[in-house]
């Protein structure tokens, strides 16, 4: 396997633990029940994400991790656009910034 195809599967792996460690925070925090639904639904599909990053550097499959890191290009995208409603910048440029070295990954994947 080329380089470019690990790069791409481990950065999607890290996005995809990172996205799981926030679910879990979020899961251990939440207050009420509303909050304890909301926390278990985004813990479950982080759980799932990172499963399938993890499934992807396995594969050996080019589609596979393409297909994965751009999943977690729009998930890490949205997540910086769901930070733009809170003051934390940090959650706004983190989940940008991740989603961009990721997009990057792919890309270079794809072009090798």
């Amino acid at each position: 396997m080329p380089v470019a195809f690990w790069v791409c599967g481990l950065v999607t792996l890290v996005s995809a633990a990172v996205s799981l460690a926030y679910s879990v925070v979020a899961l251990r925090a939440a207050g009420g029940p509303a909050e304890l639904l909301a926390s278990r639904y985004a813990a479950v599909r982080s759980v799932a994400l990172a499963a399938v990053a993890v499934a992807g550097l396995f594969s050996g499959s080019v589609g596979f991790a393409v297909a994965v890191g751009f999943a977690m290009v729009v998930v890490q995208a949205l997540d910086a656009v769901v930070g733009t409603t809170i003051p934390d910048r940090l959650k706004t440029v983190g989940p940008a910034a991740t989603a961009v070295v990721n997009l990057a990954a792919v890309v270079w994947l794809l072009a090798s």
